[in-house]
């Protein structure tokens, strides 16, 4: 789906559809104050610009409802043109009514999205931005909405827009050069090209190994609770999500498919996911369900190997090491866990390895298993105000242009003419543009705008 910016009045709830107290209906514009107008108590012709009205809504003579109509005046409202907001009661009736008034006054129905593509074309936020609205309205965490609101401020585009500015200035140089290829002159500097591109590739390396954690942030780090069977796995998780999720019995392989919730510790979302216990086992169903647990550990940020305490044996580190051997360091951390430190019992040493000991069934020692997850999550190490890559269309495109601009650091080094240099710095300018919308198809825009909700 894509639209087209044309001079057409839209109008659309912007409220959830449910029944409630109150609804939002938004109309945005050149006829908006014009339309509600026509059918409000009060003439809004001269009222100013981000000021609200209490009247009646009324269809011929009957009135519809009691409400409260704002009026935010282009280009200072969030689309850029005039923009009325009507608020009334959540009544599903009203709604319609109000609707089909504004319809057969002159409004059309807006697309999903089609709100924020009118204020991403009157040039009151860019693409990156107009992504982070979608972001911010499906935040479910205060890690989420506090990078969604980062970006969405333009704290990210800035960063894009500097590295676009200061690569224009010298590709403009180089094209210059072009100009006055037959005098062999030279305006550039290459030595000073050359630290450029180091620099840029710094912040671009910065950015591109910050989607991780970022991604992480924005759908939840994904925990893999492994172990044997009956080491307390579905114990552990109804423990976190302080409910009985998961079925709990004493026979050996209960779980036979993995189960997966969300909890949020200190703001950030962590996906755990029980599984089935680890063994060799001829059930055919067991088996699958060995197979997925596998999946989801190899799927996992953070590895959680829960085993019982009391039925740990002189065959716990080689149990241990073949855990580890499934690991990648590169991407996923391992925490050992012994469960049922409860009562008596006697402490497992592992040579070089930490433990945390936790006793799930009486909720003992989980605070630190939290904090523990917390702190392998590696979202300490970036600051409130970093930038962190969350979409994967931002990485894709940033990987590309860290890739162009290997192509211009090697072609300076081998010395190639200005113009093949030329090609790959405004390789690296059109992806780094894809991000913030300076460069974009309507097959990318009807994408991104056409996954928001209607009335956004």
């Amino acid at each position: 789906m894509f639209f087209t910016a044309d001079e057409s009045t839209i109008c659309a709830l912007s409220t959830a559809s449910g029944q409630g107290a109150i609804s939002v209906i938004r109309v945005s514009g050149p006829d908006a104050i014009d339309i509600v107008n026509t059918f409000f108590s009060k003439n809004l012709d001269e009222a100013a610009s981000h000021t609200a009205h209490f009247g009646t809504l009324r269809n011929d003579e009957r009135i519809l409802d009691e409400v409260v109509v704002v009026i935010f005046r282009g280009p200072n409202s969030f689309t850029g043109e005039d923009v009325v907001e009507i608020n009334c009661h959540g009544s599903r009736y009203i709604r319609e009514e109000i609707l089909r008034l504004l319809v057969t006054s002159g409004c059309r129905y807006a697309q999903a999205g089609e709100f924020t593509f009118r204020a991403f074309m009157s040039g009151k936020m860019d693409l990156s931005q107009a992504e982070a609205v979608a972001d911010l309205i499906a935040s479910g965490s205060a890690a989420e909405h506090q990078l969604a609101m980062h970006q969405m401020r333009g704290g990210f585009s800035r960063e894009i827009n500097d590295l676009r500015e200061r690569l224009i200035n010298f590709a403009s140089l180089i094209e210059l050069e072009l100009d006055f290829a037959e005098e062999d002159v030279e305006f550039a500097d290459r030595s000073k090209l050359t630290n450029l591109l180091f620099e840029i590739e710094v912040m671009l390396r910065r950015l591109i190994d910050s989607f991780r954690a970022g991604n992480a942030i924005k759908n939840g780090i994904p925990v893999a609770i492994v172990g044997k069977p009956n080491a307390g796995k579905s114990t552990l998780l109804n423990a976190l999500l302080n409910e009985e999720r998961a079925i709990v019995s004493e026979i050996a392989g209960t779980t036979r498919d993995t189960i997966e919730d969300e909890v949020t510790i200190e703001g950030v979302r962590f996906r755990f996911i029980d599984t089935a216990g680890l063994r060799d086992t001829e059930d055919t169903i067991e088996k699958i369900g060995v197979e997925r647990s596998l999946s989801a550990l190899r799927q996992a940020a953070i590895v959680v190997y829960l085993f019982d305490i009391r039925a740990a044996g002189t065959n716990i580190e080689e149990e241990i090491t073949e855990i580890e051997a499934m690991i990648d360091p590169q991407r996923q951390h391992l925490l050992l866990v012994a469960n049922k430190c409860d009562g008596n019992y006697t402490p497992v040493a592992l040579h070089g390895r930490a433990i945390l000991h936790i006793s799930a069934l009486e909720r003992s020692g989980l605070n630190k298993l939290e904090q523990t997850l917390f702190n392998l999550s590696d979202l300490e190490k970036f600051s409130n105000d970093a930038s962190l890559v969350t979409n994967v269309r931002h990485h894709q495109s940033l990987t590309a242009a860290y890739n162009a601009l290997q192509d211009v650091l090697n072609g300076l080094q081998s010395g190639i003419s200005g113009d093949f240099l030329a090609i790959d710095i405004r390789r690296a300018l059109h992806h780094l543009g894809e991000i913030t919308g300076a460069i974009s198809s309507d097959d990318l825009l009807g994408n991104i705008f056409g996954k928001f909700c209607i009335g956004k």
